[in-house]
């Protein structure tokens, strides 16, 4: 009785093993997909702010699965999201901040 106890849980525990495995290997795949986009969009030679803004985009998704499955933030609690969401705006902000004052003329007066 205990024996069937114990090849249940661990039929259990080798499914779960191989359901978060089928996801790391769906991510990694994921991850070496959208670095041939990143080669292939640089090959394209598009104009600059377009090439910066795909390859943006593109670093942006990767970071973000890498932090979601990686370093397991998708099952985080929600104040761990609402610190992360609060970090990625200042970051937004900080790097607006040189754009929208430099055409005030700001950086210009001397």
């Amino acid at each position: 009785m205990a024996s069937d106890h114990a090849v249940d849980v661990t039929t259990d525990h080798a499914a779960e093993i191989d359901k978060y495995v089928r996801i790391y290997i769906t991510v990694f795949v994921a991850l070496m997909v959208l670095t041939i986009v990143t080669v292939a969009v640089s090959r394209f030679h598009l104009p600059l702010p377009v090439a910066v803004s795909v390859a943006l985009l593109v670093a942006t998704i990767k970071g973000s699965l890498v932090a979601c499955y990686f370093m397991h933030l998708i099952s985080e609690k929600r104040l761990i999201i609402a610190i992360l969401a609060l970090t990625v705006f200042f970051f937004i902000a900080l790097v607006a901040l040189p754009v929208i004052t430099v055409h005030d003329g700001f950086w210009m007066r001397g």
